[in-house]
């Protein structure tokens, strides 16, 4: 049997989940920038828009328009703090967890995700 995610504070009560909604976290997950982001995001935790630019060496606008599309669709949250905007995990359900950690497993092998993994720990100072 799978396990869910590593951290276990993430995943909310679970609640029975329509159709629309398993459709709307798929749609989220089927653009390869998004499943970048969120890889980012399942490897390194919480990250400041410029490291997920700087990462991903795409402009601020394209990366800000998936990040918008992954809010809208309650895979991860924002905090903000002073000019800078911090993205982190939302609190998901156990099916939306399990998915996630299935991602993060099958991709762990991936050197493009792998390769932008490093270029966050190496630390771009911006913020």
């Amino acid at each position: 049997m799978m396990a869910c995610m590593t951290d276990v504070s993430l995943v909310k009560s679970d609640s029975i989940l329509e159709l629309s909604d398993y459709s709307a976290v798929f749609k989220a997950l089927s653009e390869p920038v998004r499943l970048r982001i969120l890889y980012l995001i399942l490897e390194r935790g919480e990250l400041c828009v410029c490291d997920i630019v700087d990462a991903l060496d795409l402009s601020q606008s394209v990366v800000s328009r998936h990040l918008a599309y992954l809010r809208n669709s309650a895979l991860v949250t924002t905090r903000r703090d002073g000019v800078w905007v911090y993205y982190q995990l939302a609190p998901v359900d156990t099916f939306v967890a399990q998915v996630l950690e299935l991602f993060r497993a099958g991709a762990a092998g991936a050197s493009q995700l792998q390769d932008d993994v490093a270029k966050v720990s190496n630390g771009s100072g911006c913020c």
